[in-house]
């Protein structure tokens, strides 16, 4: 699976990093070293790394070439770096999807693909345009039914269903909606954004149309419908509609989107109607197997006795790639999500290699997984396909969603009350002035959306943070604008605003926390009450 030689790979980080224009904001050379790492991990020569790509390898053999150095031991598959991962994937080209709504009288009102409204294809799609009629009925009618509970789903047969909201806490879940509209015969679900929905403000535009699985998802039954023939009612892949998109669809019906929004992003109750118009559907899906390494590194701990016991350092290797432009720049660099903290595992290597952190006396297996942002596949498959035995995995400490903008005064910990590694980061914390906090949003399903849940799941004890704030303070400004401007879009880049003295602290609050796990007498256990405990 080798691409490139070392020689090669290490001409391409020279030249990734021969300049260093930031070097003057940082004040250590811990720092320095690691942010060098990451300018050489999201530089453009990297294309953002997207599952499956050359690029994504291209940054795999750099990431092996640095394990190497710094002492690690190949554990992947087979004695090697790597732990394959197959995958199949779909995906729609943006020239082929065409959406408009096709109102009863006047003209039809074209919607943006990936700027208004997407859609997450499937093996089981309706190919081709749903202007058509079955039995005599129109398909494709437009109807709004409030948050979409079973409730609501009253003659609904071969229309699509336009539904308020997804994130809020109490409100029938994407999957949930879907099957309430499967069973009454619709055709397809329009999920429209919560403008108010503010802690994690709706993103515009999508990189792409695009789903990955694991392989083996594809067996046990799941049948492929080959393009031009179809079920009796299928339904199309669930899509995402923009607030403002919403308004444009009800301009002149006599229905006010204004007022729907900010009732259903009130939680209150909402109207069912419909709309005189229908939804004219048009994409083409194309389909491929591919398949992305986990890259793992082992470094052997010190003591006979606790050795065996593995505990996983872990973050993703994998970003976007290229997608829709914004602001003219169409690369998504993925530099804070994920490149730094792979980026960080390197620089805790070197450090441990050049004895400026002590060895440790259990054995930490480095893991850059692949296929995060395509649904934490790679950290799965290797739950799944564990390439040390799964009883042998002590913890997993995984790094993703940190955001270093600001002073680091607070962390939010998630699953900071399920297991004993909790406790071991508060003793961490306590001496370098930082509070650490449970997560005050849980309705956003941050615990799930990382790379530490798989391991929840098989009850491993695992670990994240991300930077904490107090409501209404800079440091809050700063974390949302990040997600309003940067997150999932090319502006996460080597250029954006950085707190470089916060992102020394955490690196070291990190480095002290590894050390504190894979050196303490008692291997870390889940607390009592915890849902990933084993029954």
């Amino acid at each position: 699976m080798r691409l490139a030689t070392a020689v090669l790979l290490s001409t391409l980080a020279v030249s990734a990093v021969a300049q260093h224009p930031r070097d003057g904001e940082i004040h250590d050379s811990d720092t320095k070293a690691w942010w060098h790492t990451t300018e050489a991990l999201s530089g453009d020569s990297m294309e953002g790394r997207d599952t499956g790509s050359p690029a994504y390898l291209r940054a795999a053999e750099y990431v092996v070439e640095r394990f190497g150095a710094a002492g690690l031991k190949p554990a992947g598959d087979g004695g090697t770096w790597f732990q394959t991962v197959p995958m199949h994937e779909w995906s729609i080209p943006p020239a082929s999807a065409k959406f408009s709504v096709v109102p009863d009288s006047g003209p039809p009102l074209r919607l943006g693909f990936l700027q208004e409204i997407t859609l997450t294809p499937n093996d089981n799609p309706l190919y081709g345009t749903t202007d058509i009629t079955q039995n005599g009925k129109p398909v494709g009618r437009l109807t709004f039914r409030g948050y979409c509970g079973k409730d609501a789903m009253a003659d609904v047969e071969l229309k699509i269903v336009l539904c308020f909201g997804t994130q809020r806490a109490g409100l029938p879940s994407g999957g949930e909606r879907a099957a309430n509209a499967k069973a009454g015969g619709a055709l397809g679900v329009v999920n429209i954004d919560d403008p108010y929905f503010t802690i994690e403000p709706p993103r515009w535009p999508y990189a792409y149309a695009r789903s990955v699985v694991l392989w083996p998802d594809l067996s046990g039954g799941r049948v492929r419908i080959p393009p031009g023939s179809r079920a009796p009612h299928p339904m199309l892949p669930a899509m995402r509609l923009s607030a403002e998109a919403f308004t444009r669809i009800l301009a002149g019906t006599g229905h006010d989107a204004a007022s729907i929004l900010k009732t259903g992003g009130a939680k209150q109750p909402l109207e069912s109607f419909d709309l005189p118009a229908r939804l004219d559907v048009s994409f083409q899906i194309t389909e491929r197997d591919i398949s992305s390494p986990n890259v793992l590194g082992m470094l052997r701990g010190t003591d006979p006795a606790l050795a065996p016991e593995v505990v996983v350092a872990s973050a993703h290797l994998d970003g976007y790639g290229f997608g829709t432009p914004v602001a003219g720049d169409a690369l998504y660099n993925g530099a804070l999500d994920d490149a730094a903290y792979v980026a960080l595992l390197i620089q805790m290597a070197d450090d441990i290699k050049a004895g400026k952190l002590p060895a440790p006396r259990r054995s930490i297996l480095f893991a850059a997984f692949t296929g995060e942002e395509k649904g934490l596949l790679g950290s799965n498959w290797f739950v799944q396909n564990p390439t040390v035995p799964a009883a042998r995995l002590a913890a997993d400490i995984n790094l993703d969603q940190l955001r270093p903008l600001f002073p680091l005064n607070i962390l939010t910990v998630e699953a900071l009350s399920d297991t004993t590694l909790g406790a071991t980061a508060q003793t961490v914390a306590t001496p370098m002035h930082i509070e650490l906090r449970r997560d005050a949003e849980p309705e956003r399903g941050l615990l799930r959306r990382a790379d530490q849940f798989p391991f929840l799941r098989i009850h491993v004890p695992a670990i994240s943070f991300i930077f904490g704030y107090d409501p209404g303070t800079d440091a809050e400004r700063r974390y949302r604008e990040w997600y309003q401007v940067r997150y999932h879009r090319p502006q996460d880049d080597l250029t954006q605003p950085m707190n470089f003295d916060a992102a020394a602290k955490f690196d070291t609050f990190f480095y002290n926390l590894v050390e504190a796990v894979a050196n303490g007498p008692a291997r870390p256990d889940f607390l009592p009450g915890s849902p990933f405990a084993a029954k």
